[in-house]
């Protein structure tokens, strides 16, 4: 069976938004933007081509992919281990609206989103990716549809911004898969979905509680 894996960026406090460049998102009159660039270093770029090359296929929200469309076709170097995959490999796009479909492999949709995963997820096959994408992928983590998440932790706090897990989300636990570590100080967790959360109270033992 296929999986999908997601890959994304986030502050200490969750917030995912625009994090490639000050006018990327300025929606909700957000003004933080481009929080990433600065801890960009060689283990990132390695840790980048290593997961882009296990994807069958890419499946981006429609902000993402036009981010993507207007930067990755303009790289033609075949040994460029993102732009050859993002400009060979098919890539869904989960948009209402219709798209600038001109890039190669390129497709919207066709009906809901949440049905076209359980598809893909049910078919022989590697990773379908998403990158980014913050707003399609809180629509698939609420239908329980992520098989791995790959979570990029920068060290900055921003206190505002649209947060990946916002207040009244489902309760959920993740199995810690692995963590990796980049020099410029960026923390990346990769987990896996483990049901629902446990919980306990610490207590006294009971030769103490007398």
């Amino acid at each position: 069976m296929g999986k999908l894996t997601v890959q994304t960026f986030l502050t200490l406090d969750g917030v995912y938004q625009a994090p490639g460049g000050q006018d990327e998102d300025t929606s909700g009159g957000f003004d933080l933007g481009g929080w990433v660039k600065p801890f960009y270093d060689e283990d990132m770029a390695r840790l980048v081509a290593e997961w882009f090359s296990r994807a069958d296929a890419f499946l981006l929200g429609r902000r993402t992919y036009d981010i993507f469309a207007t930067h990755w076709p303009k790289v033609t170097d075949p040994g460029d281990p993102v732009a050859s995959r993002l400009n060979t490999l098919p890539k869904y796009v989960a948009s209402r609206t219709t798209a600038d479909l001109s890039w190669t492999g390129a497709s919207i949709v066709d009906g809901d989103v949440v049905e076209f995963v359980r598809d893909r997820r049910s078919r022989p096959g590697g990773e379908l990716q998403v990158h980014g994408s913050g707003a399609l992928l809180q629509t698939l983590i609420a239908h329980d549809l992520v098989d791995e998440y790959r979570l990029w932790l920068y060290p900055v706090v921003l206190g505002k911004g649209r947060r990946l897990f916002p207040e009244g989300v489902t309760p959920k636990g993740f199995e810690h898969v692995g963590t990796r570590q980049t020099a410029a100080g960026v923390t990346v967790l990769v987990l896996r979905p483990a049901g629902k959360p446990r919980f306990d109270t610490f207590r006294l033992p009971e030769d103490l509680k007398e």
